[in-house]
């Protein structure tokens, strides 16, 4: 008998293990949690001037972990997109990514103006809200997706022509390395979220199921990826300084 005939319609909540959607929300929930505690972990063995760009890629996984949980238990129930859920872990994870931008310039040029930062977390509230807006049909959807588009160009802008693009040039090779890899996920990574939007809900040729799987895909990538180029300056810049300072030991005892 295939196993798919002994499972029962009604799972009362649990898995069900031919829903690749619901199993996939489970997977990112275990890996953003298992990402906070690395994270965590690795922040005790860093520069003292990285420990907060790590703790606060531990934040960004810690928030996308639990509305992971809350997602999967939405769509196992309902099996209908947790838009409200989605919209509320990046109102909260989406600024702290853009802090980070902020924090690894700071670490390497502690005279950085907060006015980058300020004007990434402009872009970054007109591309949620207006999203939110226009996805919740609170205002016409179109105008929505148009604001919304602006503020994520505005953000664009900033990490590629703007003050921290400029500010990225003092950096060290494994720190630049970071930051471009930062920018590649916020601009082709995070390229997927309105792309969902225009296919998935302003022309309806993408159903729920898939949009859902790409989604979660991508948060899995653009949240853990991210906050691991960070924790990969921290290790690199860390270990460059521990090495110079033994060599400097060195050079005093002879």
């Amino acid at each position: 008998m295939p196993a798919a005939a002994t499972i029962p319609t009604d799972l009362h909540g649990f898995l069900n293990p031919t829903d690749h959607v619901a199993i996939s929300f489970w997977i990112v929930s275990i890996a953003m949690v298992a990402s906070t505690v690395f994270f965590l972990m690795e922040s005790t063995s860093v520069g003292k001037h990285w420990k907060t760009s790590l703790n606060v890629g531990a934040l960004v996984t810690l928030i996308a972990g639990v509305h992971y949980f809350y997602m999967r238990e939405y769509w196992v129930q309902l099996q209908a997109s947790p838009i409200v859920y989605r919209y509320i872990d990046w109102s909260l994870t989406v600024p702290l990514q853009m802090i980070e931008f902020f924090l690894i310039l700071q670490a390497v040029k502690p005279d950085i103006g907060s006015g980058m930062f300020f004007r990434l977390l402009i872009g970054t509230v007109m591309m949620l809200l207006f999203g939110y807006l226009g996805e919740a049909m609170i205002i016409n959807a179109w105008i929505g997706f148009a604001v919304g588009m602006a503020g994520w160009g505005f953000i664009l802008f900033e990490i590629f022509a703007g003050e921290a693009s400029k500010t990225s040039g003092d950096l060290s090779p494994a720190v630049a390395s970071s930051y471009n890899l930062m920018r590649f996920i916020v601009s082709i990574g995070w390229s997927i979220y309105p792309l969902g939007y225009f296919f998935g809900y302003l022309l309806g040729q993408v159903s729920d199921a898939p949009l859902n799987l790409i989604y979660n895909l991508a948060d899995f990538v653009n949240k853990i990826w991210f906050c691991l180029a960070i924790w990969n300056a921290a290790r690199t810049e860390t270990l460059a300084a521990k090495k110079e300072i033994g060599r400097a030991s060195c050079r005093e005892r002879v």
